[in-house]
């Protein structure tokens, strides 16, 4: 068995060893260069490596294995890999034959989507996308120290938010099956709003759950729009995101599609996985069955 290892932020060749007791399996650092040089890859760190490493994965259609090592480690967490422990055992299962692999969906981002004659710049992310109050989070939270951010940082970053930032103008359309025609899409939602979040998985920013109700394998992503709540109630009720509580409180709007296109007055950072993607207007959709990874059961 050849095996490649991706080693995010803060990882090194030593973390490998655990998974290196074993003969028989041959091992190199870095992406491949194509699938013909690995069977597996080891990606060692957080959302944030996994989401820079997600394009290079997809085209490879390599089993990966996430072993949560970053500051942020939602993507690993919904796959049952919490701790490194867990990746440890799934690797063992693996390397006894075990079936323990699966095809999860990927969320996409196609930027620029609204310029017809502009090329198309396609992301992928693992695990949620967001516009508005998400994203000036995640800008404050990426400016935090790396242990800070992997103790709380994003919490820390929300108490900061949550009373300077003002809900928005925004404009949400499903639908389109073919992206670019507008006469596709059907509008959704156009309200001020505080933040429009596309899930691919239930968790975000360190064990939030902003999508309680969000799959891996259903084609779909799990949309959660919150309105202009008062600064002081949305600062007491935030805790209830931690247990997918929110979804009961009347600002919060909840469903799931396929896809979905983000118009804002002016433009707005888009961010995915913690990491800055690009600005509105977007498209933002699901590839079904795009990544295959080991985990510890394989469902």
């Amino acid at each position: 068995m050849r095996a490649a290892a991706i080693l995010g932020l803060g990882c090194s060749a030593r973390d490998l060893k655990t998974f290196q007791a074993e003969d028989g399996v041959e091992w190199r650092i870095g992406v491949p260069a194509a699938s013909d040089q690995a069977d597996v890859i080891l990606l060692l760190g957080g959302d944030g490596t996994v989401h820079r490493h997600l394009g290079q994965l997809v085209q490879l259609g390599l089993p990966v294995l996430i072993v949560p090592a970053g500051s942020g480690n939602d993507f690993a967490n919904s796959l049952g890999l919490g701790r490194v422990r867990d990746s440890e055992l799934a690797w063992q299962k693996f390397r006894g034959g075990a079936a323990n692999v699966r095809q999860v969906d990927l969320g996409v981002i196609d930027a620029d989507a609204e310029r017809d004659a502009a090329p198309r710049r396609t992301r992928y992310f693992c695990c949620v996308a967001g516009v508005g109050f998400d994203g000036e989070v995640a800008r404050r939270a990426n400016r935090l120290p790396r242990w800070l951010r992997a103790h709380g940082g994003y919490l820390l970053s929300v108490a900061a938010t949550v009373f300077t930032f003002a809900a928005l103008p925004m404009k949400i359309y499903l639908g389109g099956e073919n992206p670019g025609a507008a006469e596709n899409w059907a509008m959704r939602s156009h309200r001020p709003s505080l933040l429009a979040a596309f899930a691919n998985t239930p968790f975000y920013g360190g064990g939030m759950k902003i999508a309680p109700q969000a799959k891996l394998d259903d084609g779909q992503l799990d949309v959660c729009l919150v309105g202009d709540v008062d600064r002081f109630r949305l600062f007491c009720l935030f805790p209830t995101v931690y247990a997918g509580k929110h979804l009961s409180i009347r600002e919060v709007e909840y469903f799931k599609t396929a896809r979905a296109r983000v118009e804002t007055e002016y433009p707005l950072d888009v961010y995915a996985d913690g990491e800055y993607v690009c600005r509105t207007p977007v498209e933002v959709g699901v590839e079904s069955a795009a990544l295959t990874v080991i985990t510890p059961s394989g469902t």
